[in-house]
């Protein structure tokens, strides 16, 4: 039975980029998130 396991493992390992998951819209919601948490910092730390 491990025989049939290992290549499938060897497969996922080697090919790890999905067609999915696109580096400017990962790159374009991480950019979003970040900015999203710096305005929302800055907007409760207005008593200092």
């Amino acid at each position: 039975m491990s025989h049939h396991v290992l290549p499938a493992l060897s497969s996922i390992a080697e090919g790890g980029n999905h067609e999915s998951l696109n580096p400017f819209l990962t790159g374009g919601s991480a950019l979003f998130i970040l900015l999203l948490l710096l305005y929302v910092t800055t907007r409760f730390n207005r008593d200092r």
